[in-house]
């Protein structure tokens, strides 16, 4: 093979990579527009499906851990499912067998038969995404999780987006969907709205590598041009979600924290912390007087 050929081949193969890396960037944007909820989001630890207690009575995504994490001064982040009669519960799993020890789907269930089920054995029943927004009442922000099935993905934002008109409380939407985010995007880009994700073969979820290349290279922000990035904190040093900071100055939530010096370094770092299992200190003197109020 002469030079000449082996330069031809060497400069195809450049501009091929060169392109690739393009896209790549390209697909990568999120939103760029400067949304002044952020300012206030960023402002707040999150309790990741409520301030619960499981030892104490306090289950997950229950009103007594939202009562209990609004009452301490955090935020809160909790899961929406749609119910077999087009209502919202929170509910992390698609089905109850976890938190309720049965075994059958949320989205199977109407509401009323839903409210038959105890979470881990306490007096705390599933909640509705109304009874969640009058008991917060504004208090403290929440990142609302929505969670898809059976590509209901239009009928659960349409529904979520009713139950908030009136709400004045701080709030975003979150998704490993994109599909949500594109629908939020054409139809309500009022919305603050973030894209989850997570190097999901690398912890255990078998989804397709494909679907797990483009969503933790962050492919899928062209079709969701997000606000902000919820990402693994375990995979925050994740090229992508590096240069999408570096290059576009996107926001960053991390889950799931589950120790103080994580989420030390995560907030120096100028990251927003989603936690569980502990109490983290609080940075403004209004939210550690409430701390020693409540303590």
């Amino acid at each position: 093979m002469t030079f000449m050929n082996l330069f031809i081949i060497a400069a195809a193969a450049a501009g091929i990579a060169a392109v690739i890396w393009g896209i790549w960037l390209f697909s990568m944007i999120p939103s760029l527009r400067k949304r002044p909820e952020m300012k206030e989001l960023r402002k707040f630890d999150y309790a990741h499906r409520g301030l619960h207690d499981r030892a104490n009575g306090i289950p997950e995504n229950s009103l007594a851990a939202f009562a209990r994490a609004a009452d301490m001064g955090y935020g809160m982040e909790l899961d929406l499912h749609r119910t077999l009669d087009g209502k919202l519960v929170v509910m992390h799993d698609d089905s109850l067998k976890r938190t309720c020890g049965a075994d059958v789907m949320v989205h199977e269930k109407t509401l009323e038969e839903l409210k038959e089920y105890r979470l881990e054995e306490t007096r705390e029943r599933i909640p509705t995404f109304g009874e969640v927004l009058a008991l917060v009442n504004g208090r403290t922000p929440l990142v609302i999780e929505l969670k898809t099935v059976k590509g209901d993905y239009r009928e659960l934002c349409a529904a979520v987006c009713r139950e908030l008109e009136g709400y004045q409380g701080c709030y975003c939407i979150e998704s490993f969907d994109p599909r949500v985010l594109w629908w939020l995007r054409r139809n309500r880009p009022d919305m603050v709205r973030g894209q989850l994700t997570e190097h999901f073969r690398r912890h255990g979820t078998m989804v397709n590598p494909i679907g797990d290349f483009l969503m933790h290279n962050l492919f899928v922000n062209v079709l969701s041009r997000p606000d902000f990035i919820a990402y693994q904190h375990l995979d925050r040093k994740s090229l992508s979600l590096r240069l999408c900071r570096k290059l576009y100055g996107v926001a960053e939530f991390n889950w799931t924290v589950r120790d103080r010096l994580t989420h030390k370094k995560i907030r120096e770092d100028g990251g927003i912390v989603i936690f569980e299992n502990y109490l983290p200190k609080f940075d403004s003197n209004k939210q550690e007087q409430k701390e020693k109020r409540a303590g």
